[in-house]
C-alpha cells in the first residue's frame, strides 16, 4: 500500500469531515470545517494521509505566536490534532504526518512544538509521549456567565 502525506485540497473536505468527526465527537460539523477553512492561512496547515482507494489519517499544525504552556521561544510550532484510522493505527502512519508536520515547522522558523489533550484520553498522553513530548502542565479551565445587576443572563 503506497501512502502520500500531502497538504490538504478542496477535494478531500468529505474524506477530512469523516475523520475530523470521528475524532471531534463533540464538535458540530460546522466548527470542524471553520477549523479546516483556517488551514488556508499562512500559520496553519493541514495534512492528508491518502492511498489510492481511501483518506487514512490527517494531522493539523499550526504556528502560533501567543504563549504556548512551557515554550521559551515565539513562534512556537503547535499540534491541533491527528488522527489515523483504526485499521491503520500502529503503522507508523501518525509518525510520519507527524514528521511531515515537524518539518513544515521548522521551515517556519518553529524550534519547539507545543501539543495538549485531556487529562481522560490517556491513548492521546501515551502518544504524545513517544513522540518525545515532555508533560508540561495540567490546566483546569472554568468560565462563568456575568451580567449586570438586574439583568438575566441568556
Amino acid at each position: 500500500m503506497e501512502v502520500v502525506i500531502r497538504p490538504y485540497e478542496a477535494k478531500d473536505a468529505n474524506g477530512y469531515l469523516a475523520m475530523a468527526q470521528d475524532l471531534w465527537q463533540e464538535y458540530s460539523r460546522q466548527e470542524l470545517l471553520d477549523l479546516q477553512d483556517a488551514t488556508n492561512e499562512e500559520r496553519q496547515m493541514t495534512l492528508m494521509a491518502v492511498n489510492q482507494q481511501e483518506y487514512l489519517g490527517f494531522m493539523i499544525v499550526s504556528i502560533r505566536q501567543d504563549y504556548v504552556e512551557g515554550a521559551t521561544r515565539s513562534p512556537t510550532g503547535y499540534l491541533e490534532g491527528i488522527y489515523v484510522k483504526a485499521g491503520y493505527r500502529k503503522t507508523g502512519l501518525a509518525q510520519k504526518l507527524y514528521e511531515k508536520g515537524e518539518t513544515w515547522m521548522l521551515a517556519k522558523g518553529c524550534t519547539e512544538m507545543g501539543s495538549d489533550t485531556w487529562t481522560w484520553n490517556k491513548t492521546s498522553q501515551a502518544f504524545h509521549l513517544a513522540l518525545g513530548f515532555a508533560e508540561e502542565n495540567i490546566l483546569v479551565h472554568y468560565i462563568k456567565k456575568i451580567n449586570r445587576k438586574g439583568e438575566n443572563p441568556s
